[in-house]
C-alpha cells in the first residue's frame, strides 16, 4: 500500500462509508463477488489512511489494486471487472474517453448525498461480510 511494502493479494474499493450510493455499490460488489478477490475500507478509515496517493476529498471510490491508485470511473470499472464473469465485460467502457466518463462520475459525486441519501455513520458488516472488511 504504501512505498517499501508489496501489494495485497487482493483488490481494495474504498468507499465513502456514509454515502447511500457507495454503500449500495460495495452491497452489489460483496453479493456478486464470488471468487473473494475484493476488500472494502471506508475512506474515513485507517486503511485509506496509509494509501500513499489517495486522494483526501471524499468525492470518488478509489480502487488499490496491485500497487495502482486508480479514482472515478476507472475505480468503478476495475472493481467491476474483478467480479468475473459477466461483469469483465464491463471494461469495454474504457472505449469511452475518461475525461467523459469522469464527467458523469462527477456529475454523480456531486449529487450523490441528495439522490441517494447520507448516513450518520460508516457501513457495519454483517458477521459473515467482516473478514472482507478493512479498518
Amino acid at each position: 500500500m504504501s512505498r517499501g511494502h508489496t501489494s495485497p493479494p487482493y483488490t481494495i474499493v474504498c468507499f465513502d462509508g456514509v454515502c447511500g450510493l457507495c454503500n449500495g455499490f460495495v452491497d452489489f460488489l460483496v453479493q456478486h463477488d464470488r471468487a473473494r478477490v475484493l476488500r472494502y475500507a471506508p475512506l474515513q478509515g485507517a486503511t485509506a489512511a496509509r494509501v500513499e496517493g489517495l486522494p483526501r476529498d471524499l468525492d470518488s471510490v478509489v480502487v488499490v489494486d496491485g500497487g495502482r491508485v486508480l479514482v472515478k470511473s476507472d475505480a468503478a470499472l476495475t472493481a467491476l471487472s474483478r467480479l468475473g464473469g459477466v461483469w469483465r465485460l464491463s471494461a469495454v467502457a474504457r472505449v469511452i474517453p475518461r475525461a467523459l466518463r469522469d464527467r458523469v462520475y462527477d456529475l454523480i459525486a456531486r449529487n450523490r448525498y441528495r439522490w441517494f441519501g447520507k448516513h450518520e455513520a460508516c457501513r457495519i458488516p454483517t458477521a459473515d461480510e467482516a473478514a472482507w472488511f478493512l479498518p
